[in-house]
């Protein structure tokens, strides 16, 4: 019998507590070594204990290394900061994952199969910002800093190949705006094909623009493989991809540090359709087959993703933001039917 490993379980705001519920059910049903430690973040903790990111919770994933989450709401306000960033800082979760693959009929494309690896620390979004006061107006400029280490660049570079090689990815893109931005952005490309180098013979490294990088995922995706870019980025470009196969109710993301992984849902909490029973629980789903990749039952995940990709690519039975008329539980039936 497999070991069973111990997960922080974080169900959200919005539609979190339902889709995550489904989820846990089919990962029951898969037979997931998993257990579950429940705790809460958002909203749903700012009411409960007046804190957006509890104590227990941190404590909580610090001691299991492992959490799935649903959509969290940041509560608006002076003293609240996005709780994605402080679990990315508290961790050090250097890696952002956002992988896509076409699992539907009918979209433009059929054959996308891209992943994304977000640098998850640094540039624009570390938050080094200021005004510099003109004349009477001392908000006339503002200022925001793009921080690039060669440190956190080499991480999340040598990530990506190390990547596409365990699962037998042949290409790495490096996606940067070093033509304009010589010295940030340079040094990441610099740094990039330091690393490729080292892969050669084994992943193709090559290295493109942003802007010319985002004309050709929308018009031949199928050229891509993996890429790997700095935060801003990489933040629109998987945002992007999630588009091309059908939005962001099919993709996940997973935040990788070097002893903790956070696994999540990337869109947001839909308070319009919470508590109605007709949320998509697929990205997080894929989500926990992330988790479960990481943790070594990769067999497990990829019969899991067959069994959702299965169920899209009929269309009997899908929620409606993906053009049919069931619910979350009727999805999540279908989708544990075609595990058997």
């Amino acid at each position: 019998m497999s070991k069973k490993h111990e997960v922080t379980l974080i169900p959200g705001d919005g539609i979190g507590p339902a889709i995550t519920e489904a989820t846990v059910r089919m990962l029951e049903a898969a037979g997931a070594p998993l257990t579950w430690d429940r705790q809460v973040a958002g909203m749903s903790a700012v009411q409960s204990l007046g804190d957006p990111l509890p104590e227990a919770t941190l404590d909580s994933i610090k001691r299991t290394k492992l959490a799935l989450k649903g959509p969290l709401e940041t509560p608006v306000g002076k003293g609240f900061r996005s709780i994605n960033v402080a679990l990315r800082k508290e961790f050090d979760l250097y890696a952002n994952l956002r992988p896509a693959k076409t699992m539907m009929p009918g979209l433009r494309f059929d054959n996308v199969d891209i992943v994304i690896v977000r640098e998850n620390t640094e540039g624009l979004y570390v938050g080094i910002e200021n005004y510099v006061k003109v004349g009477d107006d001392p908000h006339a400029v503002a200022q925001s800093v793009a921080v690039v280490s060669r440190t956190a660049a080499e991480r999340v570079i040598r990530y990506a190949f190390e990547h596409a090689v365990k699962h037998g990815r042949k290409r790495v893109t490096v996606v940067h705006k070093a033509n304009i931005l010589k010295y940030s952005q340079g040094l990441f490309l610099e740094t990039g094909r330091k690393i490729a180098a080292e892969y050669e013979g084994r992943v193709v490294g090559d290295d493109k623009i942003v802007d010319a990088c985002a004309m050709e995922l929308v018009m031949r995706p199928e050229r891509f493989d993996v890429i790997v870019t700095t935060n801003l980025f990489g933040d629109i470009l998987s945002d992007l991809t999630s588009g091309l196969v059908g939005g962001l109710g099919l993709t996940p993301g997973a935040n990788i540090g070097y002893e903790t992984g956070i696994f999540e849902a990337v869109h947001g909490t839909a308070p319009d359709i919470a508590g109605k029973g007709v949320a998509n629980p697929t990205a997080v789903m894929l989500a926990a087959c992330q988790l479960l990749d990481h943790i070594g039952h990769e067999a497990l995940a990829g019969r899991i993703r067959k069994a959702i990709e299965t169920v899209l690519r009929e269309r009997k039975t899908v929620t409606r933001d993906v053009g049919g008329t069931s619910g979350t539980d009727e999805y999540t039936d279908a989708v544990i039917a075609k595990l058997k």
